[in-house]
């Protein structure tokens, strides 16, 4: 799964998420988002765009992407006593170390296993 993080949780937002998930994972059989608006709206644009038998099932069920969500548990966990950010770029920097950091502990750069402790993928990332 990817993130992109933008000053704007809009339509054009979402679609430039959906875009870089594609490119780099494919075009999904299906998706599932939850309720809201500019998810939906920039998925199907997308949608809309392919022919018929390109497209997507779009499911909007909210519970349906629970896993998902479950995985910003943990940055909510780190920002939550902050209160906030004070500005985008100090909130980009912030949250980009954070997401980078988990990818590491949970081996998904290439160079890292799951069998190595985040330490050791760490240090496996900084000798390449």
């Amino acid at each position: 799964i990817d993130f992109l993080f933008r000053k704007h949780r809009d339509k054009a937002a979402a679609l430039a998420f959906f875009l870089k998930a594609i490119k780099h994972n494919g075009k999904p059989g299906s998706l599932n988002i939850d309720k809201s608006g500019s998810n939906m709206s920039a998925a199907k644009a997308i949608n809309d765009n392919l022919p018929k038998e390109q497209q997507f099932r779009l499911h909007t069920v909210k519970y349906l992407n629970n896993i998902v969500e479950q995985d910003h548990r943990f940055i909510k966990k780190r920002t939550a006593p902050m209160l906030g950010f004070k500005s985008y770029y100090s909130a980009k920097n912030t949250l980009n170390g954070i997401e980078n950091i988990r990818m590491i502990q949970k081996g998904q750069i290439i160079g890292c296993t799951k069998q190595y402790s985040a330490f050791e993928n760490y240090k496996t990332l900084m000798a390449a």
